[in-house]
């Protein structure tokens, strides 16, 4: 008999068959974890966790049952504060193992490691490896993902990061979330360093590409063999909403929707903004626009309920299903 494979959560495993409607990138916290920390009158722990628990809650109650989280390093990722969350909202939160950045790599690796002035094993692959394998820190919270990061260039640090990144998926089977610039088109860039490490880019989210209306663009992403991350929608700053639903419509229109992955990149709490500054200028910013106005507004261009499944759950669960499974 063959089991059924599960992901790891922040509750422990749960059956892939078992995450139903995901959100494939959305936060719970993102924090400047050293200003924090100095800066404590900008911090109610209290206060922020109960926050946290008021928003998930809303979000379990619009039937979303699984949130993905690529919060890791360099985005302030404490996953005993989101397991703190999680114990009071029935809702499975993936943890990600990886760095964010956008130029340089951590301190803690810059003179060790391949390429620097001591050498060595890349000491990143290695952690990542034991976030996925064995847990992150003492939390015995095991990480599902891998998340590496692009923005108009690709830097040395950056990848450097993105190939230990793969090393890791290579050694472990773990998907990937790659944070691109659909502007500057460097998710194409992303699948070429992953390809050329070995990678097999179905199992790669090329995250934020919904912040183009560049057809284009989507389609080579698409015809590389990625899944392209319509998860943004509420940042109408950056896109407009009509925008990006016309242009998930018009890739469903051509048989793409099990391409595609739908989410809003929101959070919780970011601090990265003055206190009412996100409130202000994306307003629909949050993890609950997809079903109150998204949706609808996609069913409005055509898009099927089964595409819309596509989208939210046969999509997410593919993602997670170990290789061969």
């Amino acid at each position: 008999m063959t089991l059924s494979p599960s992901v790891h959560t922040v509750r422990g495993p749960v059956p892939v068959a078992d995450l139903g409607t995901v959100l494939m990138h959305e936060h719970v916290f993102v924090l400047s974890e050293e200003f924090r920390r100095s800066m404590p009158e900008t911090w109610d722990e209290e206060e922020r966790v109960a926050d946290a628990v008021t928003r998930l809650k809303a979000l379990a109650a619009t039937g979303v049952t699984t949130l993905v989280d690529p919060t890791v390093i360099g985005l302030g990722r404490d996953v005993s504060r989101v397991a703190l969350v999680n114990e009071q909202v029935d809702l499975h939160i993936v943890a990600a193992t990886g760095i964010y950045t956008l130029s340089d790599v951590p301190d803690f690796f810059r003179s060790h490691g391949p390429g620097t002035m001591l050498g060595g094993p890349e000491g990143m692959t290695e952690l990542f490896v034991r976030e996925i394998e064995q847990g992150i820190a003492d939390t015995g919270i095991r990480a599902a993902f891998l998340k590496c990061a692009i923005d108009a260039d690709l830097t040395p640090g950056v990848e450097r990061v993105m190939r230990a990144v793969a090393q890791a998926h290579l050694r472990t089977g773990a998907p990937i979330t790659v944070h691109t610039n659909a502007a500057a088109r460097t998710g194409l860039t992303a699948q070429e360093v992953l390809r050329s490490e070995g990678v097999d880019l179905g199992a790669v989210v090329i995250g934020h590409s919904g912040d183009t209306a560049d057809l284009d663009y989507l389609h080579q992403l698409i015809d590389n063999g990625s899944y392209v991350g319509m998860d943004r929608f509420g940042l109408d700053i950056l896109l407009p909403a009509d925008q990006r639903v016309a242009t998930v419509a018009a890739l469903a229109r051509e048989g793409l929707a099990d391409r595609m992955v739908l989410s809003h990149d929101a959070s919780c709490h970011i601090d990265w903004f003055p206190p009412g500054v996100r409130e202000a200028v994306a307003p629909d910013w949050h993890h609950t626009h997809l079903h109150d106005q998204v949706l609808p507004g996609l069913r409005r261009a055509g898009v099927t309920k089964a595409e819309i499944t596509t989208m939210l759950v046969d999509n997410p669960r593919r993602y997670f299903t170990p290789p061969g499974a």
